[in-house]
């Protein structure tokens, strides 16, 4: 799904998440202390389930990095972007400034996660099983490579479901990993680097994790 892309227009066709004028000017300001602040846009998506409430990831990325079926729009100069897997799980959701506690950018969400972890799993992945040629290299390198790294932190990270033809990986951490704050620093320059250095076309590699229940995180 990509929505209308236009830098000009006052409106905008089918913008996955509303952003309020107090925190659309929050994000242009820090978005303006970026480098190159023209090619860059803000990136939302839904990173993981924690206690059975999503958890977000608010980011600057260049615009140019979103795919054919990312959710991509700008309005009054700034450019948005949404993942696709998270397209339907932010669609009408607000992003705006809350005063409470030490304020703060926050998302107001009426989506809620499946009763199930295995509800993030499209049922057609799922049924591929983890036993294909793209599951068993991912398989390999796991146990050789990425296990091995993360033990000094009591961490584990297991292949749960494969997309063997969009390539794309579901993994779940546990031990040190699950719950802990440098998680997805652990998986996107950590766990992500190792195996995209062995396969070099691997898709998205998505977080499953419920962080929420880990009760020995690492940090």
């Amino acid at each position: 799904m990509t929505t209308s892309l236009d830098a000009t227009s006052e409106t905008v066709t089918e913008p996955v998440i509303s952003i309020t004028d107090e925190a659309r000017q929050i994000v242009i300001d820090a978005l303006s202390a970026e480098p190159e602040p023209a090619s860059m846009a803000l990136w939302l998506e839904v990173r993981a389930i924690e206690a059975g409430n999503f958890v977000y990831d608010l980011y600057f990325q260049a615009r140019t990095d979103a795919g054919d079926d990312d959710a991509v729009w700008t309005l009054d100069g700034l450019t948005t972007v949404v993942p696709a897997r998270s397209v339907p799980r932010l669609t009408g959701a607000k992003l705006e400034f809350s005063t409470e506690g030490e304020g703060g950018l926050v998302i107001v969400n009426p989506n809620r996660p499946g009763p199930e972890l295995g509800a993030q799993i499209p049922a057609e992945v799922l049924s591929q099983g983890i036993n294909g040629v793209l599951g068993r290299r991912i398989t390999d390198l796991l146990e050789a490579a990425v296990n091995p790294s993360i033990a000094s932190h009591g961490g584990r990270c297991d292949l749960v479901a494969v997309d063997e033809v969009g390539k794309h990986a579901y993994v779940r951490l546990s031990g040190g990993c699950q719950g802990c704050a440098m998680s997805r620093m652990t998986l996107s320059e950590g766990i992500e680097t190792m195996l995209r250095q062995e396969i070099p076309d691997l898709g998205d590699l998505i977080d499953v994790t419920d962080h929420g229940s880990g009760d020995k995180p690492y940090y």
